[in-house]
C-alpha cells in the first residue's frame, strides 16, 4: 500500500490554496507551486486568510493556524518535488493547459509518485496519456471552497490501478473528507447536474423571464438553495462555468447543453464573476449589484 506523506500542489489559486490548506491542516508537508514567485505568495496569502477565519470562528487556534501555515513551503521549480508521494495538478480549467502542465510535471517526480488532477470536468483517460504514469494517475475533484466543503469526486481512468485508488481514498479520508466516485464521463457527477441548471438559469436570464435578483431569490427561497444560481456562478467563476459546459455538450453531443449565448456574452466580456469584479453582480461597490 502507498501511504501519502508529502503532497504537492501545482497551481497557487482558489482551488490549488484550498488544497493545500486541507492537507497542510491534515499534518501533510505540502510544496506549493506557480508559475511566478508572486502568485505562489498570493496561494500563501489566501491560505492564511482562510486560516484566520477559521480561527475568528473558533473552529481552530492559533497554534495549529502557525503549524499548519509552517508545513507549506513555497516550491518555485518543478524538480522541488522529486521526493513528494503526491502531486495534485490545479491549473485552469484547459485541457491544453493541463496536459502540457502534465508533461513537463512527470519527468520530475520519483517513479511511485501519484498524480492527482484536480479537473471538474475533464476526461481522466485523456490526461492520463500526457504522463507517462497513467496507472498511478486518478481525479481526485475537490469542491470550492476547499476548506468548507466536505465532498471530494474520486474518478479513475481507464488505466488507473486499484492500488492508486485505495491510496487516493485514504488520502481523502485522511482529509476528513467524504467521497463519491465518479465514472469518467464528462464533467462526473456533480457538475454534470450543477452546471446545466446554472446555464438553464442564463437561459431565463437571457430570455427575459426574471431578472438577476428574481430568479436568484426564486431559487433561494422556492428551492431552498444556499445562494441563487447566479451568483454561484459568480462564485465559480464564468469561464470555469462556459468550460464545463463545453466539455459537456462536445463529450455528450447533447443540444441541452448548449452554452447560454449570454454566458458566452460576458466571457467575452472579461465579466468572469468574483474574480473581476463583475459578473452577473458588479462587486465594485459596499454591495454586489445586479449587472441585468
Amino acid at each position: 500500500m502507498i501511504e501519502i506523506k508529502s503532497i504537492g500542489v501545482v497551481g497557487a489559486g482558489q482551488m490549488g490554496a484550498g488544497i493545500a490548506h486541507v492537507c497542510a491542516l491534515s499534518g501533510l508537508t505540502v510544496g506549493l507551486h506557480d508559475v511566478s514567485k508572486e502568485r505562489i505568495e498570493a496561494g500563501m496569502m489566501t491560505v492564511k486568510a482562510n486560516l484566520q477565519r477559521q480561527v475568528a470562528a473558533k473552529k481552530i487556534d492559533e497554534d495549529v493556524m502557525n503549524a499548519t501555515l509552517a508545513r507549506i513551503k513555497p516550491a518555485p521549480a518543478l524538480a522541488d518535488f522529486a521526493d513528494t508521494d503526491l502531486v495534485m495538478e490545479a491549473v485552469t480549467e484547459n485541457e491544453t493547459i493541463k496536459r502540457k502542465m502534465l508533461t513537463q510535471l512527470c519527468p520530475s517526480l520519483k517513479p511511485s509518485a501519484i498524480v492527482g488532477t484536480n479537473t471538474s470536468s475533464i476526461s481522466i483517460t485523456r490526461l492520463a496519456a500526457s504522463t507517462d504514469r497513467p496507472e498511478r494517475f486518478i481525479g481526485i475533484h475537490f469542491m470550492n471552497p476547499v476548506p468548507v466543503m466536505q465532498l471530494v469526486e474520486l474518478v479513475r481512468g481507464i488505466a488507473t490501478e486499484d492500488e492508486t485508488f485505495e491510496a487516493a481514498r485514504n488520502f481523502v479520508g485522511r482529509l476528513g473528507k467524504t467521497i463519491a466516485v465518479s465514472e469518467d464521463f464528462p464533467a462526473f457527477m456533480v457538475n454534470r447536474i450543477l452546471l446545466p441548471m446554472i446555464n438553464e438559469a442564463i437561459y431565463t436570464l437571457y430570455e427575459g423571464v426574471g431578472t438577476v435578483d428574481a430568479i436568484d431569490t426564486a431559487m433561494r427561497l422556492g428551492a431552498n438553495h444556499p445562494m441563487g444560481p447566479l451568483q454561484l456562478a459568480d462564485f465559480i467563476g464564468l469561464d470555469t462555468c462556459l468550460s464545463i459546459m463545453q466539455v459537456l455538450h462536445d463529450g455528450l453531443a447533447d443540444s441541452k447543453y448548449r452554452p447560454c449565448p449570454l454566458l458566452v456574452k460576458y466571457v467575452e466580456a472579461g465579466w468572469l464573476g468574483r474574480k473581476t469584479q463583475r459578473g452577473f453582480y458588479d462587486y465594485r461597490g459596499p454591495h454586489p449589484v445586479p449587472t441585468r
